[in-house]
């Protein structure tokens, strides 16, 4: 096929395949290469994202690899979404990224395209684009960066500026020294150096099959990376020409069982599920949140990580990468799940040999936690479901009944939460509603901070509850994706302050202790309420959005994609 797939229209396919050998030609390619099966690369450098910074380098290192390989290479740009630099939240943008990597893989000649993502809803977007285009793909991270250093301590982005904001919160450390962290968080190119959203789907991604064994946890600035580059180059080769095998061909059952045992063994992000939802969508699944639970109970925390455990992205490298964490899951995982590179997950595995450090990748016998790192919950207040990172949670809080002191939006939260006359306790439940999809893009706000008079008293944890999502570099014990959100008539909309809440992780259930009179009755009055975040005047895509986005069990997807698929 090569360019003369999808010929422009001028309803002359022989003077469209002539004009755009011209065009290509004004490039310097000679005729043999112009014959070649073609390749496309995407392009996710930004000054807007220092996560991709090094992406030209590995755009290089994939061209060798399809040169050497017999393919010619095409380098085209797509959205680049650093988390830290858009608003409202890069999950906003996440949609919008899918469908013009989508549109652009479909609209433009190539037999097989190599996908660079890392930050932070990048590779997730790619995966969906290309699950909905289905021409063969394979998936190349950017890789995580490298810790900092301050004081003699190891830093990384972002568990470490949470750690170190909420004891400049508390008044532990003072501007000058929070100054000198600041320099030190993100010491190199590449995503945050923990087990935070980026790390953990590129471990999905790389524990799914689509992409090369290593590519999720080799160090950004590290030489592998470049080979792993070129591997991936001469790969993706190989799929130009085989046709074979596509997205739809591994995201299956089998994978996305793997995937979420490989996610609980991470006590990986939270932000995770909702990705994998919207992943399984594209594939024509469904992420079963029930099923999610009975592979929680079984599926042991093996991997000493932070932002719930001691390690950095780099000790997981050093220690085996996710081929030991799948070696040390083997009879959990279906390691004989085939890959994008042509063997099963159980050859990769058998590649990398029996050697890994247990100090960073437990053994199953001895885990860092015996239940696996999140837990979906349900009940009165979250019908279709609620997820709680239990593996970043204290333990004393996971059996709670708490009185309820509730901020109606993200301002009513800013302009509230350090107010000295604020009514709260260290034993009640903050609640914050309208974050959700709809109500404000469904922002990375659910890690509710601390009240600052509470902070300064030395309380590090409360029972937080909404329908935002958290950072994957975040911690606490803190209940995220509320569904319904508040905005579309979910009963979180429904909390007052000085309600009753209560928690079970034992028993899986979140539940608000108001009678149902009691909640018609306030239901029938909350019609008039605002209840969104977003601004007036949206955009023509923002009117999209909002008009289309599911909740979180969904996905978070389009729902004209999910419809397609089902």
């Amino acid at each position: 096929m090569g360019l003369e797939d999808g010929l422009t229209d001028y309803g002359d396919k022989g003077f469209a395949r002539f004009l755009r050998t011209a065009f290509a030609s004004s490039m310097g390619y000679t005729e043999e290469l112009l014959e070649r099966p073609v390749v496309g690369i995407t392009w996710t450098a930004s000054d807007f994202n220092n996560c991709h910074r090094l992406v030209p380098s590995l755009v290089e290192a994939v061209k060798r690899g399809l040169l050497t390989s017999g393919a010619l290479p095409m380098v085209f740009p797509t959205a680049s979404l650093g988390e830290a630099f858009l608003s409202p939240t890069s999950m906003y943008f996440r949609n919008l990224a899918a469908m013009e990597t989508e549109e652009l893989v479909r609209g433009q000649p190539m037999d097989a395209v190599v996908l660079i993502g890392g930050c932070d809803k990048t590779l997730p977007a790619q995966l969906m684009a290309a699950l909905s285009v289905d021409k063969p793909a394979i998936m190349l991270p950017v890789g995580p960066m490298s810790t900092g250093s301050f004081e003699g301590e190891a830093l990384g982005a972002c568990t470490d500026c949470r750690r170190y904001w909420a004891k400049f919160r508390a008044g532990d450390v003072d501007t000058e020294r929070l100054t000198s962290v600041r320099r030190n968080l993100a010491a190199t190119a590449g995503t945050c150096p923990v087990m935070g959203t980026a790390s953990t789907m590129a471990a999905l991604i790389e524990t799914m099959g689509l992409s090369l064994p290593g590519a999720a946890t080799v160090p950004a600035v590290h030489a592998d990376r470049l080979r792993i580059a070129e591997r991936t180059g001469a790969v993706a080769a190989r799929l130009a020409v085989d046709g074979s095998p596509t997205p739809r061909q591994l995201v299956t059952e089998q994978a996305l069982d793997n995937a979420v045992r490989v996610l609980l063994a991470l006590g990986g992000s939270t932000n995770a599920v909702v990705h994998l939802a919207a992943i399984a969508g594209r594939a024509g699944l469904r992420l079963d949140m029930q099923r999610f639970n009975e592979l929680s109970d079984a599926t042991p925390v093996l991997v000493d990580l932070k932002p719930t455990g001691s390690h950095y992205m780099s000790d997981l490298h050093a220690a085996g990468g996710i081929p030991q964490v799948l070696r040390q899951l083997d009879g959990r995982c279906d390691l004989s799940a085939p890959t994008v590179w042509g063997g099963t997950l159980r050859d990769g595995v058998e590649a990398a040999g029996q050697w890994h450090d247990s100090a960073v990748i437990a053994a199953p016998e001895a885990p860092v936690d015996p239940h696996g790192g999140l837990v979906a919950l349900f009940g009165s207040l979250a019908p279709d479901g609620a997820l709680l990172k239990r593996s970043a949670a204290t333990p004393e809080l996971f059996e709670k009944t708490a009185r309820a002191v509730v901020f109606t939006s993200l301002q009513d939260m800013a302009d509230r939460i350090d107010d000295p006359d604020l009514d709260v306790a260290e034993d009640d439940a903050l609640v914050l509603q309208n974050a959700g999809p709809i109500a404000a893009g469904m922002p990375e706000a659910g890690y509710l901070p601390i009240p600052r008079k509470l902070a300064q008293r030395g309380v590090t944890d409360m029972l937080r509850i909404s329908d935002a999502r958290m950072s994957g570099t975040a911690y606490g014990t803190i209940v995220l994706h509320v569904a319904p959100e508040a905005a579309v008539g979910g009963p979180l909309g429904l909390v007052r302050t000085g309600d009753r809440i209560r928690m079970s992780v034992a028993e899986r259930r979140l539940d608000l202790l108001v009678s149902p009179e009691q909640l018609a009755e306030r239901a029938r009055g909350a019609a008039s309420r605002p209840t969104a975040d977003f601004p007036s005047g949206l955009s023509g895509y923002g009117r999209l959005y909002q008009s289309h986005v599911t909740q979180a069990p969904d996905g978070c997807d389009f729902d004209l994609w999910t419809a397609e698929r089902r």
